[in-house]
């Protein structure tokens, strides 16, 4: 990308993505060694998914002050200081579950926030003067590939340098990661709703400066007028992202079928942790191999089918994965075409998200598809293992696929019976509108009969 500000909001993307991947590695065995109990080694992701669960309404008013680089960066500082909690407290008093939940609580509600905000931010920056069509779908797409590259190196890397440098290092290195990254997103401007509105097409003024004289980045950074809509308003006034972004939480739901059930299912089948790598490693290559095309063709991608498109094909994927084991280059494949068509989809939303909100209204659509998507997939997970348990991994991966399939189904007949309802509706209005010219102008021509009779009358009268 040639925007250096769209460039340093991705390489924050990369790096803070990079640095979780790596310490997921390191941190339950740091928690393992220093409290001895295994059920503590969960305690950072669970409760790290309690904010993410709840955004939506404790973040409202925060959400409105997210509008600039160094409001980012302002979050991205606390987030640091909840990463190093657990080495600081590794090297004093102890690790124990308080600091394992107070690090989780600080980290989740920081990346709650900072997700929905820089992909909001990215979009706004994007719309300014001088700036191209689609370059905002493109800066996303691009984010979205820094993020699904770090799932293929990082978790290996992180395992080899678990052992050249020990653990505790590790969970350093990520906090001087997000750090750096803070330093950096002070670079990035501010961009305020009214302005980014304006730039749009049909906007009538790109002012950087109101009347008072106030401008841009201090209204940005000094928080926003514009109060956050809820997600049902949001919703509610654009159906076709309530479509994309319902589908993005039955998908999170449902993920839990994925890993879980290719990994018990791999147990079923004498294949333990076969299957699951298999699956992993071929989604994650289609993802990420596609990811590169995607910001070069995003333009040309149709919004609405691509969406419904990539969660049809995942679906059918899972229908398919138990036919597949226990043969590994199968469930590779399968899940290969299964994620094949998945980042037209996410980068579809992201470009439709950009293309219909602006201001308040973009970031709480961001914020609603980062809330259903990962807080459905922590939800999916919290209570797979036991329907797992109780039906079985191929069962599961069936009921799920289906799932997926016939919520596709259903958001299609629900959007098109809302846009011909919203088509007649239109029609009654032009009608009504017809009927009421007519009126109006049979109205007119009364009075034109009326003035030219009494003309006669007068007329007549004077001779």
């Amino acid at each position: 990308m040639r925007h250096p500000h769209l460039t340093t909001l991705t390489a924050t993307t990369f790096v803070t993505w990079t640095g979780q991947r790596i310490t997921a590695v390191a941190l339950p065995l740091v928690a393992l060694d220093q409290t001895g109990d295994a059920w503590t080694t969960g305690l950072v992701g669970g409760f790290a998914g309690l904010p993410l669960l709840t955004s939506a309404w404790w973040g409202r008013r925060l959400r409105a002050r997210l509008t600039s680089g160094r409001s980012l960066a302002i979050l991205l500082a606390v987030q640091v200081l909840g990463l190093v909690m657990v080495p600081v407290a590794a090297a004093t008093v102890g690790v124990g579950a308080v600091v394992l939940c107070a690090t989780g609580l600080v980290t989740g509600t920081t990346s709650a926030m900072l997700a929905p905000a820089q992909r909001a931010l990215t979009a706004d920056l994007a719309e300014l003067p001088g700036n191209g069509p689609d370059i905002g779908a493109r800066a996303l797409a691009w984010q979205d590939l820094a993020h699904r590259s770090s799932m293929i190196f990082a978790p290996p890397l992180g395992a080899w340098l678990l052992v050249v440098w020990g653990a505790e290092p590790l969970l350093w290195c990520e906090a001087a990661a997000v750090a750096l990254s803070a330093v950096a997103m002070l670079t990035v401007p501010g961009v305020s709703s009214r302005r980014s509105s304006l730039s749009r097409p049909g906007g009538v003024s790109t002012s950087s400066t109101d009347e008072e004289g106030s401008t841009d980045e201090d209204r940005s950074t000094s928080g926003s007028d514009e109060p956050s809509p809820s997600i049902r308003a949001v919703l509610r006034q654009h159906p076709d992202l309530a479509v994309g972004i319902w589908l993005a939480g039955i998908g999170g739901v449902t993920w839990f079928a994925f890993t879980l059930g290719l990994t018990l299912l791999g147990a079923e089948l004498d294949r333990p942790g076969e299957l699951v790598a298999a699956g992993m490693a071929g989604y994650g290559a289609a993802t990420v191999g596609l990811s590169f095309v995607v910001p070069l063709v995003v333009h040309r991608v149709p919004r609405i089918p691509a969406i419904v498109v990539s969660w049809v094909v995942f679906g059918l994927a899972y229908l398919a994965l138990p036919l597949a084991a226990p043969n590994l280059l199968a469930v590779a494949l399968v899940s290969a075409v299964g994620g094949v068509t998945m980042p037209f989809g996410i980068a579809a939303l992201n470009a439709l998200i950009v293309e219909r909100t602006t201001g308040a209204e973009r970031r709480t659509a961001f914020t609603a598809e980062t809330v259903l998507h990962s807080g459905g997939a922590s939800a999916g997970l919290l209570v797979g293992g036991a329907l797992i348990g109780a039906f079985g991994a191929g069962p599961v991966l069936v009921v799920t696929g289906l799932v997926q399939v016939v919520a596709a189904v259903v958001a299609v007949l629900w959007l098109r019976r809302r846009r011909v309802l919203a088509a007649d509706g239109a029609d009654q209005v032009r009608d009504g509108r017809g009927e009421l010219a007519q009126t109006r102008r049979g109205a007119g021509d009364q009075v034109v009969q009326l003035d030219r009779s009494g003309s006669d009358r007068e007329r007549g009268g004077d001779a």
